[in-house]
């Protein structure tokens, strides 16, 4: 080795030396999001948890459990709100898909356009989006009258766009030389939707499904304002019971069946989606 370079290795090694004090490493930039996990995540379940297990007075009991899988009112707006975010994703869902199919296939001016009037009600304020609505059902005498059906409008006005932009992001990633190879192998615009374009487009569907259904479900503001206080969800149950004067037991409870409910539709969901994933990875 030449003088030249032991000299730049000691020069290197006597750098290193001097700044080791302020040196620090990438897996010191996951500290603050580790302690951002533990604070507001990880403590927060674990206080659920010990009050959906123990009594008043602080011993461990599974009373509560037993209250909810008992009382016929708590498993129906449980069924109510499971349903209330089945016919939500479901209407969503329709509404979306030719919508976003429709914006893959445009010219890119004409698509940013249309793509901006799905997203620019997003940027309103919730509380303001929804007064407006109810004004307009107001117009139309519906308040008071079908809240139930008034609901199911107030969750797909304000839940539409969470399914038109992933069901759009994965339409317009598809490769459509799939499609118009199916084309000259003879099949029609239906089989080739059926075949390649639907299973191409099923992580956005999927994706869709989850960003709708599980709010639907908990957002019991826009079943209070539309449905005129009268539909019952499990979110609005939650809310009641860690009131002024309630019980944080029981409502602790609820809110850990809603927990178990997300954690096996995002597991169901993530399921199928590595599934998906793998077939297409052999095809």
């Amino acid at each position: 080795m030449t003088d030249d370079k032991v000299l730049k290795v000691e020069e290197y090694k006597s750098s290193e030396k001097k700044g080791k004090g302020i040196a620090f490493s990438r897996k010191d930039l996951c500290l603050p999001y580790g302690v951002f996990l533990l604070l507001f995540v990880v403590f927060p379940f674990f206080l659920i948890l010990y009050y959906a297990f123990t009594s008043e007075t602080g011993s461990f009991s599974f009373r509560n459990l037993i209250w909810f899988f008992s009382s016929k009112e708590s498993l129906k707006n449980l069924f109510d709100s499971i349903v209330l975010g089945l016919i939500t994703m479901l209407v969503c869902l329709i509404l979306a898909y030719p919508i976003a199919y429709i914006l893959s296939r445009m010219k890119s001016n004409k698509k940013t356009i249309l793509l901006l009037l799905f997203i620019m009600p997003m940027w309103i304020n919730f509380v303001l989006r929804a007064m407006a609505m109810k004004e307009l059902l107001n117009v139309f005498n519906m308040l008071n009258k079908y809240n139930y059906l008034n609901t199911v409008i107030g969750m797909v006005y304000d839940y539409l766009p969470f399914m038109v932009l992933p069901l759009y992001t994965t339409l317009i990633k598809r490769d459509t030389s799939l499609e118009e190879a199916a084309l000259d192998l003879g099949a029609n615009k239906v089989q080739v939707f059926l075949k390649i374009t639907f299973p191409l487009s099923l992580p956005g569907i999927i994706s869709g499904i989850t960003m709708v259904f599980l709010p639907s479900m908990t957002c019991y503001v826009i079943s209070d304002t539309y449905g005129s206080g009268k539909v019952m969800i499990i979110g609005k149950l939650i809310e009641q019971w860690f009131g002024m004067g309630s019980d944080w037991h029981y409502g602790s409870f609820v809110a850990l069946v809603l927990l178990v409910i997300m954690f096996l539709t995002t597991l169901f969901t993530g399921r199928f989606l590595k599934d998906e994933n793998t077939r297409s990875t052999i095809i």
